[in-house]
């Protein structure tokens, strides 16, 4: 709008000074789902394993989905319950991430099941319609696979867990950004993953 008042002004279209009042956006209010809708999600996803597995981390984890869908199987450490990744959204390596037991345990039943010789965690690619079928039974139409890290933030703070901890788990460059959503890894990261409720909602 700017450049077509100016450019209106260099043609003489209009004369003096037009001011433009600045609309301010309404911020959408930010989407979490409460333990009945994630229990309904995660038993709607029981007939597609490789969804439900995305789901549980982008649940158990807060990682994005791109970052899931780049996970490789070396990146997996079942004995110090952790993830190592990089961000695919800021390029900078996330460290160990920790993982919740219960998380872990479902990916090494999955993995069970997995082509002997697979590097990557997944080897298919993210199916939306499977998706789609999955939100429809769990009653969540509008669904995005974010509202899952979105769901991860609030839960965190829910369980007494800090802004800057919580900032530190989503790899979020400044609190606001964790407030208004909602590494090395070290024993002050490992308590706040144990308290997401993952148990209760399978």
């Amino acid at each position: 709008m700017k450049t077509f008042v100016y450019w209106c002004r260099e043609n003489r279209y209009l004369n003096g000074n037009l001011k433009l009042k600045e609309l301010k956006l309404e911020e959408k209010p930010v989407k979490s789902l409460n333990d009945a809708q994630v229990k309904n999600l995660l038993k709607a996803s029981q007939p597609y394993p490789s969804i439900k597995i995305r789901i549980l981390l982008g649940l158990g984890t807060g990682l994005r989905r791109g970052d899931i869908e780049s996970l490789k199987i070396s990146d997996i450490d079942f004995e110090k319950n952790c993830i190592t990744t990089s961000s695919r959204k800021t390029r900078k390596s996330m460290g160990a991430r920790p993982v919740s037991a219960v998380v872990m345990q479902e990916l090494k039943k999955y993995l069970d099941c997995s082509n002997p010789g697979q590097q990557k965690l997944f080897d298919d690619n993210f199916n939306y319609k499977q998706w789609k079928k999955i939100c429809k039974k769990a009653g969540l139409f509008d669904l995005k696979f974010h509202d899952l890290r979105r769901t991860f933030c609030s839960v965190l703070p829910q369980n007494g867990v800090s802004t800057a901890v919580t900032q530190r788990l989503l790899e979020h460059s400044s609190p606001y950004l964790t407030n208004k959503v909602y590494t090395n890894f070290d024993p002050v990261l490992r308590q706040p993953v144990d308290l997401i409720p993952v148990g209760d909602w399978l």
